[in-house]
């Protein structure tokens, strides 16, 4: 079995010492180490010998977050804390998950599976590959990455930093911490479509269009007049 290398953080001696216990139940998990100081820590992480971390928030002289934002190639990240307010934050860090104290076996246990289902997809002929023929990325949703394929992405739309993206598989869009342009550089060309500012599209779902708009199904998207050459030459290329 592919054991994950983790640690974990924590000023807290005592609940250091029970989440290290709880750890080592895991059979999938190798504890390398535990630290009361992230700097302690520091070097191991420098190693690249860490695949997850189990990382405190409040601490003295530098916090969680703190010390995570200073590494360059940080690990996948748990973040453990007593306080919800960090929650957005962690979001914007992009960590696995974010357990609250005390944190009950069976929840631990979650999200070490999350970190575990997400670092064997990323592994070359990793568990449950897609095919090559079906091409897809990774967004980041709800403390998750989850994958979407190309082919099943409807429509994304854009709402300042957060985008929505709609697929032929969820009732419910997927909502990401992202803006349009990032997720248009994760589509090609040949078969997406940027028709706003705020929206882009799969050609291929279109089921009719007008100069100032156009319907995938029954959902009206609105077609801005800069984009619309370029719209009209893909759409009928295609």
């Amino acid at each position: 079995m592919t054991q994950l290398r983790c640690i974990a953080i924590d000023d807290e001696p005592f609940a250091l010492e029970i989440l290290a216990d709880d750890l080592s139940k895991i059979p999938f998990l190798d504890l390398k180490g535990q630290f009361t100081s992230p700097m302690d820590a520091w070097e191991l992480l420098r190693q690249g010998q860490v695949d997850l971390l189990f990382l405190d928030i409040q601490m003295p002289t530098v916090t969680g977050l703190q010390f995570l934002r200073s590494l360059i190639d940080p690990p996948m990240v748990i973040l453990t804390t007593a306080y919800e307010q960090y929650a957005l934050q962690g979001y914007d860090l992009d960590v696995v998950d974010y357990l609250l104290k005390p944190i009950p076996f069976d929840r631990l246990l979650k999200a070490a599976n999350k970190a575990y289902a997400l670092f064997m997809l990323r592994q070359p002929g990793g568990a449950s590959p897609a095919p090559a023929e079906r091409p897809f990325f990774f967004i980041f949703s709800e403390y998750q990455e989850i994958r979407i394929f190309h082919d099943e992405v409807l429509y994304v739309e854009g709402l300042k930093d957060y985008v929505k993206i709609f697929t032929t598989q969820q009732l419910r869009p997927i909502l990401s911490r992202l803006t349009l342009k990032a997720v248009e550089t994760k589509l090609p060309a040949g078969t997406f479509c940027r028709v706003h500012k705020s929206f882009i599209v799969a050609l291929d779902k279109i089921t009719s269009f007008q100069k100032t708009k156009l319907y995938i199904g029954k959902q009206e998207i609105p077609i801005g007049s800069s984009y619309l050459p370029d719209f009209e030459n893909k759409y009928r290329a295609g």
